[in-house]
């Protein structure tokens, strides 16, 4: 496979990423680290040669292992924020439906992913649109946009190193 869009400099980090917006009954499936408070939005970093929408349905297949149809583009963030030292971060957002309406029933279910050689334990949860505005979610750009998805593309930007 590919080597991610994400990489080291000396005083910068860079990283490219999709995230899927995958709804079902009022409630939008969210992801979170072990240890972390935050939630964030499934997906993951896109490959060199690999197209944002190609990605996408390969992170979610991977990491929950359900297939998903890609929809349209929401939203196009670009961040500042410190992961480890300055990370500018640029992220796409797209609507994503579970092929398989079966799929993915648990409230709660578990897994892992890789990043680099770290091994990362994430819990995906399927939390009440109602509920987002009360949770830490990240990027915090997006979230007053998670309970109803934009109905154009967002062009966000989000800077926590000021």
């Amino acid at each position: 496979m590919a080597e991610d869009l994400l990489f080291n400099r000396r005083d910068w980090m860079f990283s490219c990423r999709v995230g899927a917006l995958i709804y079902r009954d009022g409630k939008i499936l969210l992801q979170q680290a072990a240890g972390d408070a935050g939630y964030a939005i499934p997906g993951g970093h896109v490959a060199f040669g690999e197209f944002t929408g190609e990605t996408l349905a390969r992170e979610i297949l991977e990491e929950t292992g359900a297939a998903v149809r890609i929809g349209r583009l929401c939203a196009v963030c670009e961040l500042f924020w410190r992961w480890k030292k300055p990370c500018h971060q640029l992220n796409f957002y797209y609507l994503a439906y579970l092929q398989d309406p079966g799929a993915l029933l648990q409230e709660r279910f578990y897994a892992f992913d890789a990043l680099g050689n770290e091994r990362i334990e994430l819990e995906f949860c399927w939390i009440p649109v109602e509920q987002i505005s009360r949770l830490r979610v990240y990027p915090r750009c997006l979230k007053p946009y998670l309970a109803h998805p934009p109905t154009s593309v967002l062009h966000l930007q989000e800077n926590d190193l000021l």
